[in-house]
């Protein structure tokens, strides 16, 4: 398998060049910080619907909120393939088409904030038993990942996104 993407601190930078996200953190504190993600977005929109948009960014407020779900969710559903079947090969997806078909800026943000709660609660739990199983992916594009990789890489998604939703809030607010 031919790693040909580039991703985690060799594509962001450790820390990461824009949101400060720190690569060394442990599989624990990611999950922690994962855990976190409803309350951090809810808390960033408060009094905001969702449609506000930063001139340099590609979607809107909710649809950062809808991405970070799927990827949590895609990850979960991957890692229990793998520790549940064996099969530890896994697909790469393309972000932007998965927004254009699930219409991220239709998305109530209330229901996009619910389904973040859950998807974070079953990625928790994949991750758990992941790490537990001793989990190695094999990505397509990635490479070799393990649960631990997987876990600072969402956290690192998840965190950017919140920074890029501040971002969306503060611009909006001139």
């Amino acid at each position: 398998m031919t790693t040909t993407e580039l991703w985690g601190p060799e594509l962001y930078g450790d820390p990461c060049l824009e949101c400060g996200f720190d690569w060394s953190i442990s599989s624990e504190e990611a999950m922690s910080l994962v855990a976190e993600l409803p309350s951090r977005f809810s808390e960033v929109l408060e009094g905001f619907d969702g449609i506000q948009r930063h001139p340099e960014l590609g979607w809107s407020a909710v649809g950062y909120v809808c991405h970070v779900t799927d990827n949590l969710r895609i990850w979960a559903e991957r890692i229990a393939g793998a520790r549940l079947s064996g099969v530890l090969e896994v697909a790469g997806y393309d972000q932007d088409l998965l927004a254009q078909a699930r219409h991220y800026d239709e998305v109530a943000l209330s229901g996009a904030l619910w389904s973040l709660s859950s998807a974070a609660e079953l990625w928790l739990e994949s991750v758990r038993a992941g790490l537990a199983s001793h989990v190695v992916l094999n990505h397509a594009t990635r490479g070799r990942m393990t649960i631990a990789d997987v876990a600072k890489a969402n956290a690192h998604d998840g965190s950017h996104h919140v920074w890029d939703v501040r971002r969306i809030v503060d611009y909006s607010r001139y």
